[in-house]
Formats: structure tokens, C-alpha cells, sequence
């Protein structure tokens, strides 16, 4: 099968949205299947105001469409809701060629904390983003009582997975955390206002507080909590043995639709605390971990869980079965549409 995935979302960027479309698109092709990903860095780009890693595309419906013409997909997924996938979704709607879309991020809630646009605004663009679509991949439950509430019911499930050779139990804590007074308290991922990062680094809960990332609170929040420990981005063994280091995984946000990096911990045996909103619960068991709208209360049941049972739950999680989700989901074209 030849899929045509169309993205604003792509490297170098380093988020969740990039890593599941990379780890899918391995999974099919080394199951045999022809991907081709439309992303910005075929186009002349402009920066994303208040995001610089985020390239916004400058593309016209005409050039996606003599991409999508050439590599003659049987099925075309707009990963996002920017620039290239609007041109993408111009040129569907004109040629009658179907197509599904994903919700990856909460963006009215990432522009009502980054700009102060009500989000109650935005969701009227993602409503008309999304209505064409014949299907809209959601990661949880959560999620698609969301999109439902907004009138967007045609959701199906796209769950996510972990690279299990390398998040796994039993590996040598990392070099800077083995020696930290614990009990070691882990945040991995972007270091940036929408994250609610301060939320964990002013929690009382005893211990050493680690970061693990990038982003444009980094320099900020270095200065103004000198007692807490930034290592940077960390990938690989790397940033497993980080989560194999830490005595519990904290996320702090409220806006994430998922967030991968609580599988990879749980997967490593590192229980998480988090905040009871979505992502969190629907990932995040009794058993592996605790929700609260107190975090050190969260932080103080979760160091009482037990680290095998998170990495048993934590492999539950595979690429396989989310690339199959994705496969289920997709709506091939008609071989009239494709003439057309």
C-alpha cells in the first residue's frame, strides 16, 4: 500500500508528534508498505512565532497535489492542523480524494496559554479542519469525548507505543543522576510555558528534582531554581537509563493529549505522577502511579508503587499495534478518485 502522510510536523523538531509518525512509519514500511511524508522542510519556511523550531511552510495546493500526483497514494493523512497539510486539504477537497486527519496536540489550550486566545476561538478552526475528514485519529478516550463535544464524531483510536529494546527495566542509572539524593524526581520534555513545568519544580515533595529536555523556559527557569538539575536533551540508552534513574516520572501538564514519555518511564519500571486531565488518565493506572491536584500528593503514592508492575503495564504499549490502528483507520481511495 502506498500512503501519502502530510505533516507540519517533522525533523529536526523533537516532540510526540514527530516520534509517532517515525516510529509508524518504520513499522509499515518494514512490514512492506510505501510511505511518502509531505513535510516543511521541502518548502521555504518562516519560523512560528513563539516557537522557533516550528517551521511554518509556505506552500500552494498545487505543488502538494503534484506530490500526491506523482507517488499516486491509495490513502492521504493530514497529520496536523498548519500550512502544509491546509494546502493538502485544499487539494483533497477539490479532487474528491478522502482523507483522514489526527488530533495530536490540545492547540486551542497551547495557543490560550501561549497567546491568550480564548480556546473556545481556535476550536472553531480545528472544527473546520477537521470536518471533511472521513476519520479523526484520536490517541485516548479523553480525547474523543473532546472532539465529540465539538461536534467532530467521526473518531476512531490511534494509540501509541515504546521502543521496548530500549526502554526496558534493569539498566544502570545514568552517569549524572546516580549519585543524586533521592528520592530522584524526573521531568522529560519540552522546557516551554504550555508544559506547566513550574508546577513541578515548586513542589515541596523532598528529594532532588532532574529535567531532562529543551525548549524557551530552559534558561529561565535554570536561573530561577538553581537546586534543581538540567541535563538537556537526552536520547537513546541515554535517556533510558534517565528514567531507569529516577525513583518516580513527573508530568506536570494539563494541555498533552498523550504524552509518550510516561509509557517510556513506566516501561523502564519508573511510576509516574501526574495531574487527574487527559493524557494522564487515561494512561496512568492505580497500580503505576497517582493522580492528584496536589502533586506532592501524587509524588508521594507514586514512590509506593510497584516498578514491576509499571514495566509490565509499560510493554503493553507497542509500535505494531499502534501502526495497525493507523493502517485500520486509513480510507483508500477509489481507483475514480485517483483517475480523477
Amino acid at each position: 500500500m502506498r500512503i501519502a502522510i502530510v505533516t507540519d510536523a517533522w525533523e529536526p523538531q523533537v516532540n510526540g508528534v514527530v516520534r509517532t509518525l517515525q516510529a509508524v512509519r518504520a513499522v509499515l514500511e518494514r512490514q512492506g508498505h510505501r510511505v511518502l511524508v509531505i513535510s516543511p522542510d521541502r518548502f521555504y519556511s518562516v519560523p512560528c512565532p513563539t516557537y522557533p523550531e516550528i517551521r511554518l511552510a509556505m506552500v500552494r495546493s498545487r505543488t502538494i497535489g503534484d506530490l500526491l500526483d506523482a507517488f499516486e497514494p491509495h490513502a492521504v493523512h493530514l497529520a496536523t492542523e498548519g500550512p502544509v497539510c491546509v494546502a493538502a486539504r485544499r487539494w483533497c477537497l477539490k479532487y474528491d480524494f478522502p482523507f483522514t486527519t489526527a488530533y495530536h496536540t490540545q492547540f486551542p489550550d497551547y495557543v490560550e496559554a501561549r497567546a491568550g486566545v480564548p480556546a473556545e476561538w481556535v476550536w472553531r478552526y480545528i472544527r473546520w479542519f477537521h470536518a471533511p475528514a472521513q476519520s479523526i485519529l484520536a490517541s485516548t478516550g479523553s480525547i474523543r469525548d473532546a472532539l465529540v463535544a465539538h461536534g467532530l464524531d467521526q473518531v476512531r483510536h490511534w494509540g501509541r507505543g515504546v521502543d521496548l529494546a530500549n526502554f526496558r527495566p534493569g539498566l544502570s542509572p545514568h552517569p549524572a543522576m546516580a549519585d543524586l539524593p533521592g528520592p530522584v524526581q524526573l521531568y522529560v520534555g519540552r522546557i516551554a510555558v504550555e508544559k506547566n513545568l513550574e508546577a513541578f519544580l515548586t513542589s515541596r515533595h523532598p528529594g532532588t528534582k532532574v529535567v531532562v529536555g529543551d525548549g524557551p523556559a530552559r534558561e529561565a527557569l535554570e536561573a530561577k531554581y538553581p537546586d534543581v538539575v538540567f541535563l538537556g536533551p537526552l536520547f537513546g540508552e541515554a535517556l533510558a537509563q534517565a528514567y531507569s534513574a529516577a525513583d518516580v516520572f513527573v508530568f506536570p501538564s494539563r494541555t498533552d493529549t498523550f504524552g509518550l514519555v510516561m509509557i517510556e518511564a513506566l516501561a523502564c519500571g519508573t511510576p509516574v505522577a501526574a495531574f487527574p486531565v487527559t493524557g494522564p488518565v487515561d494512561v496512568v493506572t492505580a497500580e503505576t502511579g497517582a493522580l492528584s491536584e496536589d502533586l506532592d500528593v501524587a509524588i508521594a503514592q507514586a514512590l509506593t508503587r510497584d516498578r514491576a508492575a509499571c514495566a509490565d503495564y509499560g510493554r503493553s504499549f507497542t509500535w505494531e499495534a499502534s501502526a495497525a490502528q493507523f493502517l485500520a483507520a486509513l480510507v483508500p481511495l477509489t481507483e475514480e478518485a485517483r483517475a480523477a
